[in-house]
């Protein structure tokens, strides 16, 4: 039974392989965590089933929390390195982002926040933190990792 991903093919890419991650790899410039490629195993993107993530800080969103949509995976149009416009590069210099990674989820806000692997820290073959970017774009980091990021988040109609 899949826990992460709702039914529908929506955000989904085409099927994963080796070849796609190192191709998404070399685009990017970095590493891509093994928690993000593992949960990519999965299904390559899509809507998830638990999207809010609760925060102790105020967001453009919430007082308490933000919501993101999906999950984005490698190639197909929703990938993070699409050329499509909706690749994390495009997304960072359409948006202002800062560049401190790629764009791993799509948001409701449709462009005003964003969720990204953080790499100012860890450098491009580190281990990435997981940062929310607000109106403000001032990156916060909100895990340690990818997997931590998926472990918090819960499904939207919980109250916090």
């Amino acid at each position: 039974m899949n826990e992460l991903f709702e039914d529908g093919d929506y955000y989904t890419g085409p099927p994963l392989s080796n070849d796609m991650i190192l191709h998404a790899e070399d685009s990017l410039g970095l590493r891509l965590p093994e928690g993000y490629v593992s949960a990519l195993s999965i299904r390559n993107g899509g809507v998830l089933k638990r999207r809010c993530f609760p925060t102790e800080f105020t967001t453009s969103w919430a007082a308490d929390h933000f919501e993101v949509r999906a999950l984005l995976g490698v190639g197909g149009t929703w990938g993070i390195d699409s050329s499509s416009g909706l690749g994390s590069a495009d997304s960072i210099a359409e948006w202002g982002y800062p560049d401190v990674g790629v764009v791993i989820c799509d948001m409701p806000s449709g462009g005003h926040d964003v969720v990204m692997l953080d790499y100012s820290q860890s450098g491009p073959y580190g281990e990435p933190s997981v940062a929310y970017v607000d109106e403000d774009r001032i990156p916060r980091t909100v895990a340690g990792s990818f997997e931590e990021f998926l472990a918090r988040l819960i499904p939207y109609s919980s109250p916090i």
